[in-house]
């Protein structure tokens, strides 16, 4: 339970500073860095990451608020838990089948619906 308080910790300063970068645009960053990120990343690829990012945020949420340890849903969905721990940091791509395998013993699933614009 203190890993995730840990995790909670960081998390809640991570979305503190994305806020704070939001608030100040090229003031946080630089004109530079910005321009750079628009001619390195398409809007699709934009688009891409950010999905993917809910998506795993989504799944790292529902596996805490049930209590849930990455060893536990490893037992309850057979996916193996270094895979699950490096799905979480953000270091592999899963495929949608461990996707759709983590998702089951958290009660969730996948949807699709319209982007927001």
């Amino acid at each position: 339970m203190e890993m995730n308080k840990g995790y909670e910790k960081e998390l809640k300063a991570a979305r503190k500073n994305l806020t704070d970068l939001q608030k100040r645009g090229n003031n946080a960053i630089g004109e530079d860095a910005l321009e750079f990120m628009d001619q390195a990343l398409t809007t699709e690829e934009i688009v891409e990451s950010d999905l993917r990012v809910a998506l795993i945020g989504e799944i790292i949420k529902a596996r805490q608020e049930k209590g849930i340890s990455q060893k536990k849903l490893e037992e309850l969905s057979g996916v193996k838990q270094p895979v699950i721990a490096r799905m979480e940091k953000g270091t592999t791509s899963p495929q949608i089948d461990t996707i759709l395998k983590v998702l089951v013993p958290l009660g969730k699933t996948l949807a699709i619906v319209p982007l927001e614009k």
